[in-house]
Formats: C-alpha cells, structure tokens, sequence
C-alpha cells in the first residue's frame, strides 16, 4: 500500500480537485481563528474506515475543537448535522455525527470547508490522504505536487 498525504490545501484548491473518491483514506479540515497564538481553531474529518470511539469504530464525520469557549460547541454540531445528519455523540473535545453522510470529492470537502470558514469565523486548511495513487492518477486529479507530504511507513 503506497499513501499518500496532501496538506496545507485551501477550500478553493480542494473544490477544483478532481480524484477518485475510492482512495481517499481520510481528510481533515482545520479552521483557525485570528490570532494563531491564540490557538483557537474546530477541526472537521472523516476515517474512510471509520474513527475510534471507546472500543469500537465509528462510521462518519467526526469534529472536534481547542480553546473554543463551551457556548459555542453547541453550535459547531448544529451546524455539522444540519450538513450531513447523524446521531450526535460526545467524548471530551470530540464530537462525532455517527451514520452521517460520508463526504469525499474535493467538491464536497472543498464547499464544507468554505462554509465552516464563514460560518465560525476561521481559514481552513485541509488535508487528504490517498491509498494507491498513481503518478497518472496524482497529475489527472489536479493534486499539487509542492502540498504532498511523505507518510511515514506508507510505503
């Protein structure tokens, strides 16, 4: 299995992304609140395979948040269901939406991450990681080379 991670991608790079939606392992989108010091920001992802909660694996979207004031949590799940529907569940800083739609095309990611950078006031940033990519693949998807990052062991 040969991975490969994009990251640093903006929602306008991602929107215009054009890959096999077959090969996406997992994305994350990461918005960050002015000032960066601050360390502010919500996190949004996906595990194609699903993400652990307790013993178990869940299927969909998962979140979660750092130095968000606790008010605002409520609204971050609002927000995501009204998306992509799923149950509602909580673990610390984490929030999962199990059974939600799973999104995966650069278009979907790419228009949620835009959406969560005008709704909760923050710059995404996102990353993708791919299983399988061929060169051919990598070049006819749009993928830009300068934002592939190696995985350790993905090789």
């Amino acid at each position: 299995m040969i991975r490969d991670r994009y990251w640093k991608l903006t929602s306008e790079e991602v929107e215009k992304l054009n890959y096999n939606i077959q090969k996406v392992l997992n994305w994350e989108i990461k918005c960050i609140r002015e000032p960066e010091e601050n360390a502010e920001f919500i996190g949004v992802f996906l595990y194609k395979n699903g993400t652990p909660f307790d013993y178990n694996q869940i299927k969909g979207i998962a979140y979660y948040h750092n130095n968000i004031e606790r008010k605002e949590v409520p609204e971050i799940a609002k927000f995501l269901k009204s998306k992509v529907g799923g149950e509602e569940k909580e673990r610390g800083e984490r929030g999962f939406l199990e059974g939600s739609k799973e999104i995966y095309s650069g278009k979907e990611v790419g228009q949620l991450a835009k959406e969560l950078e005008s709704k909760f006031k923050a710059k995404a940033s996102i990353s993708i990681e791919f299983d399988d990519l061929t060169k051919e693949e990598k070049v006819q998807s749009g993928l830009p080379t300068a934002k592939l990052l190696p995985v350790p062991g993905g090789r």
